[in-house]
């Protein structure tokens, strides 16, 4: 099952299979998110955003339009 990033919750993982926004795909590789990686949704903030994330052995907070942007194929 493909989903967005942003529409996952706490808990959940996938493996990120591309990137919907152009604009935006060079800062979110610098960050470690890369096609192929497996990334984990840690936790959400109260209000929603952002949203905290683990990718390539390392933390990264996300806000909700760039989590938008990526899409992750779920196996669950």
């Amino acid at each position: 099952m493909i989903a967005r990033l942003s529409e996952l919750k706490p808990g959940q993982q996938g493996i990120i299979r591309e990137f919907i926004d152009n604009d935006i795909f060079l800062k979110l590789m610098e960050m470690g998110c890369v096609p192929g990686e497996r990334i984990l949704l840690e936790q959400i903030a109260p209000l929603g955003d952002p949203i905290s994330v683990n990718v390539a052995g390392y933390h990264l907070s996300l806000r909700l339009n760039e989590a938008e942007h990526i899409l992750v194929e779920i196996n669950n």
